[in-house]
């Protein structure tokens, strides 16, 4: 049996939650905030799902 590698919708959100926060700041420095707002919230949920994995535990 192969071993999945652990996903969880926390890191979703919160990555989603810290991009935009992260992206609203870099977006109002480069000039349009909403722009910023929106990459970072994709960037930071597609890095946090990746990288944050839920309990190693599960069954």
């Amino acid at each position: 049996m192969t071993r999945k590698p652990h996903r969880n919708g926390r890191g979703l959100f919160l990555g989603a939650v810290l991009g935009a926060i992260a992206g609203f700041f870099f977006g109002r420095a480069m000039g349009n905030a909403a722009l910023g707002v929106i990459l970072g919230a994709v960037a930071g949920s597609a890095l946090l799902y990746r990288v944050n994995p839920g309990p190693w535990n599960r069954d």
